[in-house]
């Protein structure tokens, strides 16, 4: 593909001809990879949850000189506290919400001291508070209720609008989706936060979205005997993925611009739910393309419509021998001429043009 015609598919003036069903095996193997990788981060090293979950303590300095938030991050860093999250209240004081400062054998008062060292007051100045999980198991016992349930009805709607077997390969998508976003966060080690919750929730509502469409494509498609008969079923599929291929990439992008600014030059509030965001969406994208709409050819593979149009059009490019249209021809003989009558015989004589006359 040269550079102008690459630039008119990425522009939508041009259809591109990918062959993303045939080589469904190949994104299989890929996506089993990534989701294998991912459950081996789950169960070994689990997930790093923030003291919003299993609670901690609240920490408030005054500030008597000019202190940032990666000074006091980089401080309760090195005392081993290295989920802590440090907002800055006009300029006067430094909320810090952390871990309980005498886990693991942890010197609370060193660590005070520090803090008041680093702000310029005295410890006395300091105060420090025990707090509860914000995020209480009571709160993901509902939250992992309604999941459940929000994809029973997402299952039964795209049954109800489409089939069940779009139905099925849309929650595979989202299922690889929640996985590919909770293994990579325990790969890394990124404490997992409500803003995290949000993120992986908003992930779900874009990644369905974008399945939608492509089956949608797909249905309209498969509405039509022409394209039906030309290129099958799996072909079918493939057209419609390359037809909206182009618009779920650059959905996916422009979503995507804003959250890597976010990742970027956000606060950390905001840096939890970009990260979140930015592997959610492209673990999306990816699905709807490799996965959702491989995964239906798969479970369409055996339907009785399927089988019936495969071996039609088997039998339509099956080669004709040499002699068959000759004995046919030859089996069905013309039929006979049946002779004029007089009615017949006079229209076409009126209908005859004057014979011209000799000259003498």
């Amino acid at each position: 593909m040269n550079l102008h015609r690459a630039i008119a598919v990425y522009r939508g003036q041009r259809v591109p001809t990918f062959r993303l069903i045939e080589h469904r095996r190949r994104w299989f193997l890929f996506s089993g990879a990534i989701v294998a990788l991912s459950l081996v981060g789950l169960v070994v090293g689990g997930l790093a949850y923030s003291i919003d979950f299993v609670g901690g303590a609240q920490v408030t300095v005054p500030l008597a000189r000019r202190v940032s938030v990666q000074q006091i991050t980089s401080l309760l860093a090195e005392r081993g506290l290295d989920q802590a999250e440090v907002q800055i209240v006009d300029g006067r004081a430094a909320s810090i919400r952390t871990g309980s400062l005498s886990d693991e054998g942890r010197d609370a008062e060193a660590i005070l001291e520090d803090l008041a060292r680093l702000a310029g007051v005295d410890r006395a100045d300091i105060s420090v508070e025990d707090v509860g999980p914000t995020w209480g198991s009571e709160i993901s016992r509902k939250a992992i209720q309604g999941l459940v349930i929000v994809l029973g009805l997402i299952l039964l709607y795209i049954a109800y609008r489409f089939e069940w077997a779009m139905g099925i390969a849309a929650i595979v998508a989202l299922v690889h989706d929640i996985v590919v976003t909770a293994g990579i966060y325990a790969l890394v080690g990124r404490p997992v936060t409500p803003e995290t919750v949000i993120a992986v929730l908003t992930i779900m509502g874009f990644s369905l979205y974008d399945t939608v469409v492509i089956f949608d494509k797909v249905q309209e498609n498969l509405e039509s005997p022409t394209l039906i008969g030309r290129y099958g079923y799996d072909g079918v599929v493939n057209l419609s993925l390359n037809t909206v291929l182009m618009r779920s990439v650059n959905t996916s992008l422009v979503v995507l611009l804003p959250i890597t600014a976010m990742l970027l030059f956000g606060g950390e509030t905001l840096k939890d739910f970009a990260f979140a965001m930015l592997v959610g969406t492209a673990a999306g994208t990816y699905s709807s393309i490799f996965v959702a709409a491989p995964l239906l050819t798969v479970l369409k593979a055996r339907s009785e419509r399927v089988r019936v149009v495969e071996r039609r059009r088997a039998r339509d490019r099956r080669p004709v021998p040499a002699g068959a249209a000759t004995s046919a021809d030859e089996r069905t003989p013309e039929p006979e001429a049946r002779p004029a009558s007089p009615r017949s015989r006079r229209s076409a004589s009126k209908r005859r043009p004057p014979a011209k006359r000799r000259r003498r």
